[in-house]
């Protein structure tokens, strides 16, 4: 049977977006229309059977999308998310139960450090080990002028975006075994930063550079430590205060493409990152932005 061909200006939702502001961080079910994850479309073939994976951010958006295609794919998974996502967290378990597979459910909040190395050994303890880390979530304000970043903002946005990074990459480092990956989730805005994500946009720069440093000197320990590199793609942080009052109407409109992307188009990229196969490929930074030509 030949696979269907698709247009990718066609495949999704290009209409533009209702004005739909929820509180922070926002629920994937509440959203109009809801992201696509995967959840009907994303069939595994067994390319990480034995795997034991966790992933942060993981209730909804493109860590949800990475969490149902590494367990179609045979890998274990755990997911982090703030307490207050956890109506997400269950729709995903449902989800995959639903298919047969287990969801380990690690809430808790990635600003504080004895969580976060806590957060790595009960991955290990529930998963009975850790070969796949993928660090994805992250917090996002819009403002129009760094008059307007308050210190509190500013500091949770490192602490979630590369405080957390550094601690659990740090613990990780310690307990995974030769073979085994680490995935960061960086941004377009790692390259081409936008005026009014000035905060977010330092921190998505650095998880570049730390990714790239990283790999170098996890080489020898056989880990490899790559990045996946977002464009406007819809999630929760885009209604939850990711986006400036009047932007969401249109978000994504402006790629190549003509619309936003949808967590599910990204899948595939952190599978591949993770697979044994490409045992060649680290310190490297993929993007997926529609075709704005940024790395």
């Amino acid at each position: 049977m030949e696979a269907e061909l698709i247009d990718p200006q066609d495949k999704y939702h290009s209409d533009g977006f209702s004005e739909q502001p929820q509180e922070w961080p926002g629920l994937q079910r509440d959203m109009d229309p809801v992201p696509d994850c995967g959840e009907e479309s994303y069939a595994g073939t067994g390319r990480l059977k034995g795997r034991r994976a966790l992933v942060t951010g993981g209730d909804s958006g493109i860590g949800r999308a990475a969490a149902i295609a590494f367990a179609r794919e045979g890998a274990k998974v755990a997911i982090n998310y703030h307490p207050k996502e956890q109506p997400d967290a269950d729709d995903l378990k449902a989800v995959l139960e639903r298919d047969g597979h287990d969801l380990v459910q690690l809430p808790g909040d990635l600003t504080d450090l004895d969580f976060c190395l806590k957060l790595i050994d009960d991955a290990v303890g529930r998963l009975g080990g850790l070969d796949l880390l993928v660090i994805n979530a992250g917090y996002q304000q819009a403002r129009k002028s760094i008059a307007d970043i308050t210190h509190e903002q500013f500091d949770r946005t490192m602490k979630t975006n590369i405080y957390a990074m550094f601690w659990l990459s740090k613990r990780a480092a310690e307990v995974m075994p030769a073979g085994s990956a680490i995935i960061n989730t960086a941004s377009v805005n790692s390259f081409n930063p936008v005026e009014e994500l000035l905060d977010y946009a330092t921190t998505k720069g650095a998880i570049e550079i730390f990714t790239k440093g990283l790999a170098k000197q996890l080489a020898s320990k056989g880990i490899r430590v790559n990045a996946v590199a977002p464009g406007p793609v819809w999630t929760p942080l885009q209604i939850s205060g990711g986006q400036l009052e009047g932007k969401v109407e249109k978000f994504g409109q402006d790629t190549p493409i003509g619309r936003a992307g949808q967590p599910a188009e990204l899948a595939g990229l952190y599978v591949t990152l993770a697979e044994e196969s490409n045992s060649f490929t680290t310190g490297s930074v993929f993007g997926a932005n529609g075709g704005t030509g940024v790395s």
